[in-house]
């Protein structure tokens, strides 16, 4: 029974005692899961972290290998450069006294991908929960709008896990809304695709991170550790959603990735959007053309050819107020 005294994100995930946290888009998606990974271990949860990853993991070990597309990447895991924001966040943890592994996935097509998570999940000894967390809402487009933002590595995960049947609870958290305008999301468009999945009973309501909590106070640390340990390229999309979680508001500068630019720091940015994942895939318009895909670039083209079949797109819309 959903209650407006407990997000209903949470509510879904009462009777779940061993959950994995996987970053959907790669990069630094992964920190937009970590403060709902300290809520659920606070709850006496077993959460596992993982990210679909941009790092050169086949430069890695041998032994750093849990099986085939499944690394387990620790704080002292090595790799060229400082790129490698499973190990920052590993490296992190350690600092907190919490379990410091972070479970990675090369960049790869649905069907190695659905396999990998197998892989995982029968290593941890099963899990109740996958959650899919991603930085921004691009997640959340179906194919038919204006602009897709960067779509390739959230439509592979997105598909992966929603072949993932035996797990009870499939999840999705987006947190970061209105960074993807960048990219050439259309926000009016994402709340528009919100109110179908409402309308549809697989919208899960959304819920503020705030700077004076707990999870919110240690998220803020957490980002500003990896800006610091990964200055070659720092995360836009982190460095936003922190500076929202401080209470920043405008064009807010926080690293030289966005000379040029003007940013719109707000509020709704430490906004977790949260939706059913198996909902989700079936309002998405194309997800089943990916099954087939091996390669990230396959999972690319099929989404390309898609957008050439539409006999016309969502055109973007401007917020009334």
């Amino acid at each position: 029974m959903i209650s407006l005294g407990e997000p209903a994100f949470f509510t879904r995930l009462r009777d779940a005692r061993r959950v994995l946290i996987a970053g959907a888009g790669g990069g630094f998606d992964v920190y937009a899961g970590l403060p709902l990974a300290l809520a659920l271990r606070s709850a006496g949860k077993e959460v596992h972290l993982a990210n679909l990853s941009f790092a050169d993991l086949y430069g890695l070990d041998l032994d750093v290998w849990v099986d085939q597309d499944v690394a387990a990447i620790g704080p002292d895991t090595p790799l060229r450069g400082d790129y490698f924001p499973e190990r920052t966040l590993a490296q992190w943890l350690a600092t907190q006294d919490l379990p410091s592994t972070v479970y990675a996935f090369p960049s790869i097509g649905v069907g190695p991908l659905r396999a990998a998570y197998r892989t995982l999940i029968a290593h941890l000894g099963g899990v109740d929960a996958v959650v899919l967390v991603d930085g921004g809402t691009d997640i959340l487009m179906r194919g038919d709008e204006h602009g897709l933002g960067t779509p390739e590595e959230d439509m592979a995960s997105l598909a992966a896990v929603s072949g993932l049947d035996e797990v009870p609870y499939r999840l999705v958290a987006c947190l970061g809304f209105g960074v993807d305008a960048y990219h050439g999301v259309n926000h009016s468009l994402v709340l528009e695709n919100l109110a179908a999945l409402d309308r549809d009973g697989a919208y899960l309501g959304a819920f503020s991170l705030l700077g004076a909590g707990r999870e919110g106070a240690l998220y803020l640390e957490a980002v500003e550790h990896a800006q610091r340990n990964t200055a070659s390229h720092p995360s836009i999309v982190n460095g936003s959603v922190a500076a929202a979680v401080r209470g920043d508001f405008g064009d807010v500068r926080f690293t030289e990735r966005t000379k040029g630019g003007e940013l719109f720091i707000n509020p709704l940015m430490a906004l977790y959007f949260c939706v059913d994942l198996p909902g989700l895939a079936r309002r998405n318009l194309y997800l089943d053309l990916l099954e087939r895909t091996s390669l990230m670039r396959q999972v690319s083209s099929v989404i390309e050819e898609f957008r050439t079949t539409l006999p016309r797109q969502r055109p973007p819309r401007t917020f009334p107020h």
